[in-house]
């Protein structure tokens, strides 16, 4: 029961980070909620590598946010979109 709680707060987790990264940046976004989970997820242990190499500690949700929202500023230049006019 342990493994399966922990990859629902996994899932919640990226959620929560991807959705507020993709409300940092103004404009519709195409990407789905799958898409939005693994950019929560993947960008949270990013940051928790960042604030561990530069503070000693974790990264936090604001490091988190900040992380993702570059991850999806990435994802929409590389789909041809730009700031605020994705595709």
């Amino acid at each position: 029961m342990g493994l399966i709680a922990l990859i629902l707060f996994f899932v919640v987790w990226g959620a929560i980070v991807g959705g507020l990264a993709r409300l940092a940046l103004p404009g519709p976004d195409p990407m789905s909620m799958g898409e939005t989970i693994l950019i929560g997820i993947g960008s949270s242990i990013v940051a928790g590598v960042i604030g561990r190499v530069l503070f000693g500690g974790g990264g936090g949700i604001v490091l988190s946010v900040l992380v993702a929202t570059g991850a999806v500023y990435l994802v929409r230049r590389s789909r041809g979109g730009g700031l605020q006019a994705p595709r």
